[in-house]
């Protein structure tokens, strides 16, 4: 697997034909450590224990569990290699609901598995698609992160949320991509980086990823965003999806429908950078989007220090949904979405290769959000 010239930050997975690394990022910043994986019930483990997250990443980590698992044992037909790559499907499938690139590049595997052909054809078959889908997620947030550059002008103040970046894609990011891009093209003053509890994400990840890129940013925690706002200009609002509903509602990390609001009240445009395979057009809304609810002592605990009393009850929904009515433009590889959602992003998902955006954007200050 080849790596990017270009890339800085660390991968998030490598894989080598029989093993996949997994950089376990619940470590990061002060501990680097990779996970080797041989099967694919130890890359759900990771998928599951957040060792790797981010839309984007956990689907490619999925392919490569298929790969794995279409090599853990001598089959000796066609058929059984494919109700077994279907059983560690299921596996796979069921470690994280929200995000729907794991269920898109679950059943893109499955797609080349059902080909008529002979066992070990079958097993090259399986590891060149997952190979070929990490690729393609490299590419297209290349390409995402160009198209969302256009949206800002030079020295924007940038406020992000969660990790966006090449942690949580196959590389170079989403939301962070776009801030790449820009930061390339003298676009870039400085980000400003939401802390993302109760995961911490921003503070451990994107400040991270920021920094080896020497990109100037600054932390601040979740429920200073809204002061921010009121003392200083912030140019956009930038943040990644795990899953956008046919009419452009957004699921993303808990937290980023307040920060929505937030941008809504202050005027600043609130952009939302995902590849296609974050497109679910089954989903009409995101009322039907499935929350994920994580353990309590994820908020109760932090890094394994308690911080509450004993036995506190506590919630965790993994994520919320920000309506399409709070989005200035939808960013995809093939091109940027502005609303009315429903009609721009049938176009995206119609068109076969990257575009030009779907047509020119509106006012992006105050009327768009």
């Amino acid at each position: 697997m080849r790596r990017d010239p270009q890339q800085k930050s660390p991968l998030a997975l490598t894989f080598r034909g029989t093993v996949l690394d997994v950089l376990d990022q619940r470590l990061l910043p002060g501990t680097y450590r990779m996970i080797r994986c041989r099967t694919h019930r130890q890359v759900a483990e990771c998928i599951r224990g957040m060792a790797v997250r981010g839309a984007p990443a956990i689907g490619c980590a999925a392919a490569f569990g298929l790969a794995l698992a279409a090599q853990e044992r001598r089959f000796p037909s066609r058929r059984e290699l494919l109700a077994y790559l279907q059983k560690a499907a299921q596996t796979l499938r069921a470690t994280r609901p929200t995000a729907v690139n794991l269920a898109w590049a679950v059943q893109r595997i499955l797609r080349v598995a059902k080909e008529p052909v002979s066992v070990s054809v079958l097993q090259r078959a399986v590891i060149r698609e997952a190979e070929r889908l990490f690729a393609e997620d490299q590419a297209a947030n290349r390409r995402l992160g160009d198209y969302g550059a256009t949206l800002l002008s030079p020295n924007n103040v940038i406020m992000t949320y969660c990790n966006t970046g090449s942690l949580a894609t196959a590389g170079y990011g989403t939301a962070l991509g776009v801030v790449r891009s820009a930061f390339r093209q003298g676009k870039v003053a400085k980000v400003l980086v939401c802390e993302t509890r109760p995961y911490l994400q921003g503070a451990r990840l994107t400040a991270w990823e920021l920094r080896l890129e020497r990109i100037p940013c600054e932390l601040i925690t979740d429920n200073m965003a809204a002061f921010i706002m009121t003392q200083e200009h912030v140019d956009a609002v930038i943040v990644g999806a795990d899953r956008v509903a046919a009419n452009g509602d957004v699921a993303n990390k808990i937290g980023t429908y307040a920060l929505a609001i937030l941008a809504k009240v202050h005027q600043v445009p609130f952009y939302v950078a995902a590849p296609t395979s974050t497109l679910d057009p089954q989903i009409a809304s995101g009322a039907e989007i499935p929350i994920e609810e994580r353990p309590a002592q994820e908020v109760t605990s932090l890094q394994g220090v308690s911080i509450a009393p004993p036995r506190m009850p506590a919630r965790h929904p993994a994520f919320d949904v920000t309506p399409a009515s709070y989005i200035a433009a939808l960013v995809t590889e093939r091109g940027i979405a502005y609303p009315p959602y429903g009609g721009s992003i049938t176009q995206l998902l119609s068109s076969g290769r990257p575009s030009e955006p779907l047509k020119e954007a509106p006012a992006l200050i105050g009327a768009s959000v």
